[in-house]
Order: structure tokens, then C-alpha cells, then sequence
């Protein structure tokens, strides 16, 4: 499990290969690769996004706890 913050209106979560494979994430290599593009319009340096996973989000109320 992790924790982490996300912006409420997030549509994709990226995360990085080192970080997939530490928390154990099932790693699904994609057809094409996506190539991700900075604020500035340059191309990341990291390179493109090669991999999916399934991630399962449990929403907690931390005003209730």
C-alpha cells in the first residue's frame, strides 16, 4: 500500500519505472509507447511511457478520522 496525493482533477497518474518495481506493480508493456511532452513542450528525457498497471484507489475521509 502507498500513499500518495493526488490533484481531484487528475485523468492519468504517471509513476516511474523504479517506483512500479519497488511497490511490486504489475507491469503490462503497451503496443505503442507514449511519448509524455513537458510544460514547455519538450520532450521528457525520460522517455516515453512503455507500461500500464492496475492501480485500485481506496478513497478515505481523513476529516472523519
Amino acid at each position: 500500500m502507498v500513499e500518495a496525493l493526488l490533484d481531484s482533477s487528475a485523468i492519468e497518474l504517471v509513476m516511474s519505472l523504479e517506483f512500479a518495481r519497488k511497490q511490486g506493480f504489475k507491469l503490462k508493456k503497451i503496443e505503442r509507447p507514449i511519448y509524455m511532452r513537458n510544460m514547455n513542450g519538450s520532450f521528457n528525457k525520460e522517455g516515453p511511457i512503455e507500461h500500464m498497471v492496475e492501480v485500485i484507489f481506496i478513497i478515505k475521509d481523513i476529516e472523519r478520522e
